[in-house]
């Protein structure tokens, strides 16, 4: 996985806009104006922030070393996910997908773009 897959897959979702809210250097994938991925373009290695149930949070950062809490977020709630080789594409998406997912569900359906 790439950024130019995370970012297809993220605009890929139904009602999803790219906006960079903290300036050219971290693409913010939201889905009627609430953030659900963070993508930043000058990492080292690919990482991206996701928004997380906060028990699963804790359970996939003990079972993962690629996942530790999110990078300036609410550790809580976010999780950061170093793109390493360790984890296969099919997870990292099941990740995205949970995040966009967390999202949907808390909006009301009348508020859906």
């Amino acid at each position: 996985m790439n950024i130019e897959t995370v970012r297809e897959y993220c605009l890929s979702k139904p009602n999803v806009e790219e906006t960079l809210p903290f300036g050219p250097d971290v693409i913010v994938f939201k889905v009627s104006g609430k953030m659900f991925l963070l993508l930043p373009l000058n990492s080292e290695h690919l990482q991206f922030n996701v928004k997380c149930n906060p028990d699963l949070a804790i359970e996939l950062r003990e079972q993962y070393e690629c996942v530790i809490p999110g990078y300036h977020m609410n550790k809580q709630h976010w999780n950061t996910v170093i793109v390493d080789g360790t984890v296969s594409t099919k997870i990292l998406k099941k990740w995205i997908d949970d995040s966009y997912n967390l999202i949907v569900q808390s909006i009301p359906h009348q508020k859906i773009k």
